[in-house]
Parts: structure tokens; sequence; C-alpha cells
């Protein structure tokens, strides 16, 4: 299939729309697709119009929404945060929506690598973006999702795993192990805040000359311990998603304690406060335990994404590598075996 025909019908109509717009566009149906890579939920393009001068293109991205999300989040409370983001110019405007997917703004910035997380003046400035993105004032309920969440995962896991998968990963056991992790972990970690839930490097992006940092994709997002997700994002450290093995994660690269504290400081202090030596590391032993609670977030992901998203992922290795640390890091961290 031509990379073109892999954008709906009803999406080219829409494009062709909004290309006639530009007067400097050619051929407002002449547009280019470009894929790009990185993204595991869902498939995203780059779509280019020649113009008349021959050297500045005009852009959009269009996402195509990948298959099963509606077991992972709900897709309208998904749209309502976009919208919520684009309408507070907090993130790229929507331009259309379509059955299967949605027309994006092009952010002229670029999408950090895995490499520039552990950039200290970036991680800096991540970290004030994430604090302010957790003071969002968001419709709805102010409770954590995530226990509720994975509780809707492992169901779903067990409905799809063969006896063999289900036995491999120890799923049967998960139910106890859940009740258990959210009565050790709610003794910590209970400031709450809008959370990305997925602040991976290929969702987070940069304006070079202005160092303004944007968090995109937002299917994950949802109230829920801070701590929580700055666990994630630390989890996210290990991995590379543009490698030749990108579903292949390398937790010799967790961040060390130094690199935590850092990040921490510079979250607490984004709004001018001064914490304390004790504040930071509260926050930073908080983060820590909620690892266990990302590597099984992860894990169960991976599990159902196997059976039901077609994107070329090794998504069951990715799981069995995530789980793994789930085991390791909950008797470390929380003393069970």
């Amino acid at each position: 299939m031509a990379i073109k025909d892999r954008i709906p019908a009803e999406a080219k109509e829409m494009l062709s729309a909004l290309g006639s717009k530009w007067e400097d566009v050619i051929d407002p149906k002449a547009f280019q697709v470009k894929p790009l890579s990185g993204a595991m939920t869902n498939e995203v393009f780059q779509i280019n119009w020649p113009t008349d001068n021959g050297k500045v293109c005009r852009k959009v991205l269009v996402r195509i929404y990948g298959g099963g999300v509606e077991l992972f989040f709900d897709r309208e409370s998904e749209i309502l945060t976009f919208q919520y983001m684009s309408r507070h110019e907090l993130g790229p405007r929507l331009l259309g929506q379509f059955k299967t997917g949605r027309i994006e703004e092009f952010i002229h910035a670029r999408t950090l690598s895995a490499s520039d997380l552990r950039d200290p003046e970036v991680s800096a400035l991540i970290a004030r973006k994430l604090k302010e993105f957790h003071s969002l004032d968001m419709d709805g309920p102010r409770t954590e999702v995530l226990w509720n969440r994975l509780r809707d995962w492992l169901g779903t896991a067990k409905d799809y795993c063969s006896p063999e998968e289900a036995e491999e990963f120890f799923l049967d056991s998960l139910e106890d192990e859940l009740s258990m992790l959210e009565k050790e972990l709610s003794k910590c970690g209970r400031t709450i805040g809008f959370c990305h839930n997925d602040l991976q490097y290929g969702n987070i992006m940069i304006e070079d000359e202005t160092r303004s940092i944007t968090l995109i994709d937002y299917e994950y997002a949802s109230y829920n311990p801070v701590a929580y997700d700055l666990a994630n994002h630390f989890c996210e450290m290990v991995a590379d998603y543009h490698s030749a093995t990108p579903h292949v994660l390398d937790f010799n690269k967790f961040p060390g304690l130094e690199e935590r504290q850092r990040f921490v400081e510079a979250y607490l202090s984004s709004s001018g406060y001064k914490p304390s030596d004790e504040e930071v590391l509260q926050l930073v032993e908080e983060a820590e335990k909620y690892t266990v609670a990302s590597h099984l977030y992860w894990g169960l992901w991976g599990i159902i994404s196997k059976h039901v998203n077609g994107i070329n992922f090794e998504f069951m290795d990715y799981a069995r590598q995530r789980l793994t640390q789930y085991r390791l890091r909950k008797a470390k961290l929380l003393g069970s075996s």
C-alpha cells in the first residue's frame, strides 16, 4: 500500500480544504505524506504542501488512532483534553476530526531525543513544564484513576491472553498484588494533579531558539499522584524508541539519585518556591516507589497491545521487560517477594 493510501478518504478531503486556505500552496490536493516513527498507540503522519516560493512547505499533522485504543482510555475524554490544551495555547491546535483520527497543527519545534532527557538544562525545562501541567484545572472529579485503570487493564489482559501467557506473567496473582500496592503507595504521594502519564521523550517538543517546551499526546492523561508521573518519566529514560530495537530497554540508564534530585528540585522550585532538602528527598523517594506502578502499567499495556494493535513493535517482549522490573522493584522497594 502506498503511504498516501494510508490516509482515509475523509481525511484527504479535509486536507485538501485546509491546503486551499493557503494562497502560496501550489495544489491543495498534491500534498506529501511522511510517516513519523516512535508512536506506539497511533499512526502519525506529517503532511507537506509545496509552495510557490519553493522553499517553505505548509505542514500539518495527521493522527490515525491505533487499533484497540478504546481498551486503554476513553477517546472522548482524550479529545476534550486535547481541545482544552488547544484552546489555552498549551499544545497544538485542533484543525479537524474524522472518524478514525484527527488533524493537528504542526508545531515548529523539534521532538526530543532519548539523549535530550539527560541534558541537565533540558531536564530542568521539562520539570518546570510538568509542574505547570500538573496544575491544570481540568473538568471532572480530581481523583486518581491509576488503580481503577490497572484493574481494568488486568481484566482485559486476562481476557486476551492464552493460558500459557497468563501463567508466564502471573496474571492470576496480580489482583491481590494490586490491592497491596494501592494500600502501600497510598501512604505516600498524596499530592494529586493532572498528570500526563506518558512522558517519554517523543511526547516532548522544544523550540531551540526560545527554549520553550510543549508536551503533546494526551491519550493517557488523567488525575493521578504527581509522584507517579515523575516516576513514569524517570522510567522512560531507559528507552530509545528510535533505535534498531525500539522495544529493548536498558535499565542501567535509569537516572541516578543526583539526577532525580535535580529534576525534583527544578520541579518544586518552578514557581519561585525554594524547597527544603527534606521536601526534595521525600518526593524523590515517593517517585521511586511509584516506579513499581509504572512498570506494571506499561507491562499490562504491552500484553494487551500485542493482541489488538497492528503497529510494528515487539509489544510482548516490551511487556516482559517491564513486568520483570515490576517484580524486582516490588521486592526491593516494598519488601515483598
